[in-house]
Parts: structure tokens; sequence; C-alpha cells
């Protein structure tokens, strides 16, 4: 057999196992469609979210699908009958199978959906990391799982704005549901992560920016339920000292060189991000855990640094919180992959279920997409280790 036969069989054998798993990730949630002309949408969306076509709304993803018009696809997302909530159990069963690592992170985060007009549900003008600024946009926390293999989304909420709450004549014509209510984000963060535990899902951190670590409310659930974490907090952040009530930027301000410690937080696109870190003891948890304030400090920029509060047992070293604090460049990464590949801020619905039908269906093709990488990486690293374990075996046969 050539070179270039064995390669065109490996990438038709490739083809063939995407084409495989992609079938039985549409009989995964087959279940959840009771007609069958919805049913047969979802799995042409999801193959859809996975082609390599530039935008996935649903005209594009109509003529993916062979469709002169997108009327199919907008009422999967629309007015058919499924429930998103069922997927997403569908997902995070997916995820555990895939990914499953008790040594796992749950990053929490949220990112902005750019948008026009007043009419999608939850619109409003407020911050985004997306664009860096006050914005147009609606607003999604999402939670993520983040072990050695991969990482991918594990679920989802659209945050609502107070204004909207009580906004009922905006309500009904967005589709927003009589029980919900305003929720803040740390809250929609606790849900999920409860909803997370209650499912079985394995982890041993969670992490999240400053948004989740200035609620005190969320920092005490997690201690209660003896789950670590290290969180981001602002500058302002204050802790009693023995000088009184003092804020984290002049605490650390009082550290010496030697108090610093340079290590990495894991890697990144260019390699091993590396920072020098520092923490001080906050307080006592119980006889097994300590609560600490972190910094982290840039090298070429001893000025900038980021603030952290983290709860964990009292063995556990600073390189290891380093690397907690360093998982929430997973869901910056998961973010960037998902909207780049699999469309998740392409949908071009303004009702509450189309926003969550269109997202969980983004998440489960990410969550595809994210698996098949971790096969693929194992194998690559397989093959790696192929020519070390030949030479090793032919040694020991000419010692024989």
């Amino acid at each position: 057999m050539t070179q270039q036969t064995s390669r065109s069989k490996a990438a038709v054998e490739e083809a063939e196992r995407w084409a495989h798993g992609l079938e039985a990730l549409a009989q995964r949630i087959r279940g959840r469609f009771p007609r069958s002309e919805p049913r047969e949408r979802a799995a042409a969306y999801l193959r859809g979210l996975l082609s390599p076509v530039e935008r996935k709304n649903s005209w594009q993803l109509a003529e993916v699908a062979g469709d002169q018009k997108p009327y199919g696809f907008q009422h999967l997302l629309g007015r058919a009958e499924w429930s998103a909530d069922e997927v997403r159990h569908d997902l995070r069963a997916y995820v555990v199978e895939h990914f499953n690592d008790t040594g796992a992170v749950l990053v929490i985060d949220e990112t902005g959906f750019l948008k026009k007009g007043v009419k999608s549900a939850g619109v409003a003008r407020q911050y985004t990391g997306t664009a860096g600024r006050i914005e147009n946009c609606q607003v999604g926390v999402f939670l993520t799982y983040a072990c050695a293999r991969g990482r991918t989304f594990l679920d989802r909420e659209l945050y609502l704005p107070e204004a909207w709450a009580g906004d009922m004549a905006r309500r009904a014509e967005a589709g927003i549901p009589e029980g919900v209510e305003f929720a803040t984000k740390p809250q929609l963060a606790r849900g999920m992560i409860a909803r997370a535990l209650a499912a079985g899902v394995e982890c041993a951190w969670v992490t999240g920016d400053s948004v989740y670590g200035n609620d005190g409310k969320l920092r005490e659930w997690l201690e209660e339920r003896r789950l670590p974490f290290v969180l981001g907090v602002t500058a302002q952040y204050r802790l009693f000292t023995e000088r009184g009530r003092e804020w984290a930027k002049d605490i650390f301000a009082r550290v010496p060189a030697r108090g610093w410690r340079r290590l990495s937080c894991g890697a990144g696109s260019k390699g091993e991000r590396i920072y020098d870190w520092a923490r001080v003891r906050a307080r006592t948890v119980d006889g097994e855990r300590l609560r600490w304030l972190v910094a982290r400090r840039s090298i070429t920029d001893p000025s900038a640094i980021s603030y952290y509060i983290a709860s964990a047992s009292r063995e556990t070293p600073l390189s290891r919180l380093a690397r907690v604090a360093g998982a929430r460049w997973a869901v910056e990464e998961s973010f960037e992959t998902a909207k780049g590949e699999v469309g998740l801020d392409h949908y071009e619905v303004r009702s509450w279920a189309g926003w969550y039908r269109h997202i969980t269906l983004a998440m489960l093709a990410h969550a595809y997409l994210s698996a098949v990488r971790a096969v693929t990486a194992d194998a690559d690293a397989q093959k790696k280790r192929s020519p070390d374990q030949v030479r090793t075996k032919r040694a020991r046969g000419q010692k024989n």
C-alpha cells in the first residue's frame, strides 16, 4: 500500500467515524421529540452546526440541509414541542460519559450576544466582556467542565435584567415563562452548579471571575457543600488583618519579594502561562479547610495584579490554586470555539424558548467536537509513544 493510499484510507475512516458519532449523538436525543419532523430537524440542525458553513442561522442551515426555505428550522426553534432542558440533561450525560474526571474544574462565566433592537428576550444596554464595554446585548451565564482531556459546556442560563423582570407586556411578547424571576448572575451560577452536583457530575474545584467571587452567599454555599474554589475578587476586596479592614491591593503591597513564587497557571495557546503568585491566610473555615487571599502578578508589568479568594484543605499548595485559577481560560477558549465553529452566537431568534433551544443544541455540537478532539489527541499521543515502545521491545529481545 502506498503512502498516499494509506492517507486516503485513513481520511475515509475518519469521515466514517465522524458520521457514526454524529448519528449516535442524534439518536441520544431522539426521545426528546414527540413528533418525527422536529426529531429529524434537530438531527439536521446538529449536522449544520458542525458543518463548515460560515453563518449558522436558520437560512444558512436550511441550505446545508437542502431546503429552499428556513421555515422548518424556525419551527424547530420556535413552536415545535420539545424541552431544551431535557436535551440539556442529555448533554450533561454525554459530557460525563466522555470527560468524567474527579479532578475536574467547574468554570462559571458569562458571555454577551450583541443585538439590535429591544425585542429579544433579556436584551438591554449592559456590560459585556465580548465587546469590553456597555452594549445592547443579551448575556448568557454558562457552566463549563474542564479537565485534562478537554473542556466543554454543561449548562446555561439567560440573564434577565431587572427592567425585564417586572415588565409583563414585554415578558409576554418574548415568551418568558411566568415562573422566571429576576436572579443575579451568581444565583444563576449556583443553580447550575447545584444541578450538576445533583446529577452526579464529579469535580474537585469551582472557579470564576470577580462577578462570582465578590458574592459572599455563593462562597458560603460552596463551602457548605465542601466544594473547594478559587474565585476572582476586585482589588477593593476587604480582609480583616491586624491593621484592621484592608483592601486586597494594600495587603499584597506589603508582601516581601520572597513571598512571591513564579508559577504556571496552565498551558495557553503560546505555551505555559507564567506569573508571580502570593497568598495570605484569610480565615479558618473548619478544622480541615482554610480560606486564602491570592494574588497573581504579571512578570512584565508588576503593576498588573489580579486577586482571588480561595477555599480548600489546609495542605493545598499555592501551585494548585494557581492551576485552578488558570482553568478559567478554558471557558474563554470554549466561547471562542463555540462561536466560531458551531454558531453559538449566530442565532436570529428573539424568544426565550428560542434562545435556550439554539444555545443548547450548539452546546451539544460543541461537546461532540470536543469529544472527537479528545479521542484524536489520545490516538496521537499513543502514536508518539509507539516508537519508544518498539525500541524497548527490540532491546529486550536482543538481551534475551
